[in-house]
């Protein structure tokens, strides 16, 4: 962009009047346009513009201010006690997120997923409020719509007036975008693996808990059930997620707050094959998901996994705990893999840690292990199925 100065005469004297242009590239060559009109300019605004022609900014336009008369800087003392700043605005964090959503491309899919209807602000617009508030300010939709959004650089990016973002609004935009979740995963991860070259061949599930505070009575899912959150007196759901061996989200579902981690493994396996296909993937889980019906279930599908295994069945390895043939795979811990007591195509890596053992007071329930199928190599069979 540059200064563009033009004159003009009126009842005998000369008004010099600017305009800030922009110059773009067009299939039929370059073009110009103006972006702003400053208007007269007084001597002490011309003042700042002759500096910053002359300046180092990188454009330079020396010969705009030549046939001015020069102009003296004019100083002026002030009281910095007295000063304050008002009606300051988060800028940084909010328009860095705004770049990072313009390379998921995740504006496109919401204005394809969430064509324009009658409503005032597009619901596109207002789910990229709530991501990018999500994203630097984690809050509710009600703190958002009272304090948050106000505050933040968001209403010039996006262009949504203050008084337009209420928590009505953005519930309503949540329930606009959750009929398109499946669809979302899909298109995240997809973009995701395409920017970073993502591995999606070792997946990592679990199962956390959120509370709700009151009753809860519109929501079906709400039970009380095991309370992470050590609140059990209020009601909960539980919220399944699946990360890749980066820590990408590459989906999650929500179960009721009574279910059990152990009764939801064959519901997420099932829906991440579907939506992702059945690929020769390896899924680890902690030992509140292993179960006998559940390892099955792995094993009939052709499954690879590493499962973590109850410490009841560390009684079948005793000699192998006791001896000294393990191996270090870093400072402070050490695996030794062991065939299975039964002799299935299973085996079960045991692990030690020397900062577990110092935090446990009990030496054997120090040990972990794992357990899966050998596949020929010592290299393969690493990365076989198996049991934590």
């Amino acid at each position: 962009m540059y200064v563009r100065i033009a004159s003009r005469n009126y009842d005998g004297k000369r008004y010099d009047y600017w305009s800030l242009v922009e110059s773009y590239r067009t299939e039929r060559g370059p073009r110009q346009r103006v972006v702003a009109y400053p208007g007269d300019l007084q001597e002490e605004v011309r003042l700042g513009v002759r500096e910053a022609a002359t300046g180092g900014s990188g454009v330079r336009q020396p010969a705009l201010m030549e046939e001015f008369e020069p102009v003296e800087s004019e100083w002026v003392e002030v009281d910095v006690s007295r000063v304050r700043v008002e009606r300051d605005r988060e800028f940084g964090g909010f328009w860095l997120g705004r770049k990072l959503l313009e390379e998921l491309q995740l504006p496109q899919f919401l204005e394809r997923v969430l064509p324009r209807g009658y409503e005032d602000i597009p619901w596109s617009v207002m789910s990229q409020i709530l991501v990018l508030c999500r994203l630097c300010r984690p809050s509710s939709e009600l703190r958002i719509a009272e304090h948050l959004y106000e505050r933040t650089a968001l209403p010039e990016l996006l262009g949504v007036p203050v008084e337009k973002v209420n928590d009505d609004r953005l519930y309503r935009a949540l329930d606009q975008v959750l009929p398109h979740k499946e669809a979302l995963e899909v298109h995240l991860k997809e973009r995701l693996g395409e920017l970073f070259d993502l591995e999606y061949d070792l997946l990592l599930y679990d199962v956390t808990s959120t509370y709700f505070e009151g009753e809860s009575k519109g929501n079906s899912q709400a039970r009380r059930g095991y309370s992470r959150d050590h609140r059990p007196e209020c009601k909960q759901v539980c919220l399944a997620l699946v990360v890749s061996r980066a820590g990408i989200p590459v989906g999650y579902e929500v179960f009721d707050g009574n279910k059990s981690d152990v009764t939801t493994v064959e519901e997420i396996v099932e829906l991440m094959e579907q939506r992702y296909g059945k690929a020769h993937r390896v899924w680890v889980m902690d030992r509140g998901m292993a179960s006998e019906k559940n390892v099955q279930f792995l094993k009939d599908g052709d499954r690879r996994y590493i499962v973590g295994t109850p410490k009841s069945q560390l009684k079948a390895f005793e000699q192998e705990l006791l001896s000294e043939d393990w191996e270090p795979i870093r400072e402070g811990v050490e695996v030794k893999i062991c065939p299975s007591p039964r002799g299935e195509a299973e085996v079960f890596i045991l692990c030690r840690s020397r900062s577990r053992r110092e935090k446990e007071s009990n030496p054997v329930g120090s040990q972990r292990f794992t357990r899966g199928l050998r596949s020929g190599s010592r290299r393969d069979w690493r990365r076989s199925p198996g049991r934590v």
